[in-house]
This record gives C-alpha cells, sequence and structure tokens, in this order.
C-alpha cells in the first residue's frame, strides 16, 4: 500500500468512527483531486488528507495551500454537477504529524472563494 493511500485509509476509518460514512475515494477530475468524499449527516464533506514527518513550515494541515485549495475546490464543483443537486457541504482537513497514528480534524478548513 502506498504511503498516501495508508494515511487516506486510516482517515477514513477513523472519521467514520466519527459517524461520517464514504461515498467516494480518491475522486479524480481534470481540475484536481478529492481524497474522501463523505457524508455527515445532511452534510457533504470534502477530505483532504495530509500527512508530514515534522512540523516544520506550519505541519501537515498548512501544507493546504492556496493552490491545493483551488485544486480541491474545482474538483468538488465537477463532483457536484454531477449529482445534479446541491446539497450542503464543507471541505475538511484530515492532519497526521510524524509517525503519530492520531489525526487531527480541521472541520470546514476552508472555504470555496
Amino acid at each position: 500500500m502506498a504511503d498516501g493511500s495508508r494515511w487516506e485509509t486510516q482517515a477514513e476509518a477513523w472519521l467514520h468512527q466519527q459517524g461520517l460514512r464514504l461515498l467516494h475515494r480518491n475522486y479524480r477530475c481534470r481540475m484536481g483531486e478529492i481524497d474522501l468524499v463523505m457524508q455527515d449527516g445532511d452534510m457533504l464533506v470534502f477530505v483532504e488528507v495530509r500527512r508530514r514527518f515534522h512540523a516544520g513550515f506550519g505541519g501537515a494541515a498548512a501544507s493546504v495551500d492556496w493552490r491545493k485549495r483551488q485544486r480541491i475546490v474545482l474538483a468538488a464543483r465537477n463532483y457536484l454537477l454531477r449529482l445534479g443537486q446541491m446539497p450542503a457541504c464543507r471541505f475538511d482537513v484530515v492532519a497526521f504529524e510524524g509517525d503519530c497514528g492520531q489525526p487531527v480534524w480541521y472541520r470546514n478548513a476552508f472555504q470555496a472563494e
């Protein structure tokens, strides 16, 4: 299992324990990719999973920079167009620092701009 896939699997399992349900994993389109698309009650959640060995330069969560957020938002818009409806949605980040298996969950980490 590739390292990124390992952390996505851990994030998915952890979010499932928090009550979210997986809808799609690694949704790709030409505009970008979304690691996990999950359902949290009536809310559609687009999740970016990040892992960094060191917390320097802001750590895993800070690595979701403006450019990465824009690509996620574009991919999310593409995903929503395929649904044919506009549910309430948010963008979350699940971050892992170092070898720690415990994620930090940033709900509503950023907004579509």
